[in-house]
């Protein structure tokens, strides 16, 4: 079957000025003495536009991005190059794709593109070839952002749609499970804080709603669960009223008789923030849920799409995140003993092991044959670390019973990475595979931990 990404670049390519080989070094050579510059300016527009500061920092285009751009210009007037050629065609796909997945607008692309053709001509003016190598220097430029153009349209649609199937297909298989889950969480929190200020009269920061367990989800699950719901909105500003009015007039020295009428307050805030939960979920009844049905855990192909989102919500407010890869060791010894029904078995009660490790806030995926991938919001690398080690700790000390063999026991190996501002997730994943795969080197049945910037 034709690939559609190289039939565009075969019939949008714009034949090339001729230049003898010392005309195009010299363009080189050129690019690669002022590089550090054009690109240093390709970046100053992105960053100075408030579109891309949620997914740029300087840190990022210093350490990372700025060699990437260096050697992809330099690279685009390398002698004999073909800009037919599959490798070429397939680098500028690859980082259509990337910049799909970070969100980069490929408007700023564009101008930054701009900028890096109008340096060029300011350091041209005196050669005279200058306008057969700008011609030369505009079409490959040119040439390349029409196939990333091309490659980000499709990912940026390909992304969309999975950003609503998720959304339509829920976070939960049982949605009745889970609007009981939450509103016990909600009631739970709103019995806890009446009876601290019925004994000491105050409530800290550490006890606001927005920071309770009730809280965690509605950020991380229920923006994404109930996404374009107007109630939504209501029910995040009725949380912020709770935590930023009413729970402030609770104070130690506070006189009994006047806590009658901002208790009153709180008691319909915390009303009215159950009636706007209620009203979002039976807009979700009868929906099924995007989940692997041998574990039910949350299907991978919904990983992208939360994960990039986590990414975004961890650099606005400057949260961490963090990922766990988990892999359940000599799993194939598992199938071949005693058959894949077994096997099976395994992996469910493994899921299950991960579930309770991990609170409601958090996402668990089924990655790959025997692993399992785990999005720890609001965590630290510390904090994820200790929570890999429970995980690893109960599976061990788990009793596996399958098929009416005696109880066996399994181990896993774990990886854990945290993000470091990095906008693509894959990079994230990548590291906490990094990890996971030193836990399998250094004798499985542990934890090992992202050694970036160690």
């Amino acid at each position: 079957m034709p690939n559609p990404t190289s039939a565009v670049a075969a019939s949008s390519r714009v034949p090339e000025p001729a230049l003898d080989p010392q005309s195009l070094e010299r363009l080189r050579a050129l690019l690669s003495a002022n590089a550090d510059a054009m690109v240093a300016a390709f970046y100053q527009v992105l960053l100075n536009d408030p579109d891309a500061q949620t997914f740029l920092h300087h840190s990022i285009v210093q350490e990372r991005l700025s060699p990437s751009l260096r050697n992809w210009l330099i690279d685009l007037f390398a002698p004999d190059l073909d800009t037919r050629d599959a490798a070429f065609i397939a680098r500028q796909t690859k980082i259509g794709e990337v910049h799909a997945r970070i969100k980069i607008p490929m408007h700023l692309v564009m101008a930054g593109a701009a900028v890096l053709k109008a340096r060029l001509a300011d350091e041209l003016a005196a050669d005279p070839e200058a306008f057969a190598l700008l011609r030369l220097a505009g079409q490959r430029i040119d040439h390349a952002l029409r196939l990333m153009s091309q490659s980000y349209e499709k990912g940026a649609s390909n992304r969309a749609r999975l950003d609503e199937a998720y959304r339509l297909f829920s976070l939960d298989q049982d949605i009745h499970f889970e609007r009981e889950s939450q509103r016990a969480g909600l009631m739970e929190w709103s019995q806890k804080t009446l009876f601290r200020i019925l004994g000491s009269g105050g409530v800290d920061g550490a006890g606001a709603l927005g920071a309770s367990p009730f809280g965690l989800w509605i950020r991380h699950r229920a923006d994404f669960l109930f996404d374009g719901s107007p109630h939504l909105a209501r029910l995040n500003a009725t949380m912020e009223r709770i935590d930023s009015e009413l729970l402030p007039r609770f104070t130690p020295d506070a006189a009994p008789a006047d806590l009658a009428a901002p208790l009153k307050a709180l008691e319909a805030a915390v009303e009215e923030v159950a009636f706007l939960l209620n009203e979002m979920f039976q807009g979700l009844a009868g929906m099924e849920g995007g989940r692997d049905p041998l574990t039910r855990a949350l299907n991978r192909r919904f990983l992208s799409s939360i994960l990039s989102r986590e990414i975004g919500f961890a650099n606005a407010n400057h949260t961490p995140l963090s990922v766990l890869l988990l892999d359940v060791d000599h799993f194939k010894r598992i199938n071949d003993t005693h058959g894949h029904p077994v096997g099976d078995e395994v992996l469910r009660q493994v899921a299950e092991a991960v579930t309770e490790n991990v609170r409601p806030s958090d996402f668990v995926f089924r990655y790959g044959g025997e692993e399992f991938l785990v999005v720890l919001v609001e965590t630290s690398l510390h904090q994820a670390a200790t929570i890999a080690e429970r995980m690893r700790l109960a599976l061990a000390a788990k009793p596996i019973a399958a098929a009416g063999l005696p109880p066996f026991s399994i181990t896993a190996s774990i990886g854990v990475a945290a993000h470091q501002g990095h906008p693509d997730e894959n990079y994230l994943i990548k590291a906490a595979d990094d990890a996971l795969y030193r836990a399998k080197q250094n004798g499985r049945n542990r934890v090992e931990q992202d050694r970036r910037g160690v």
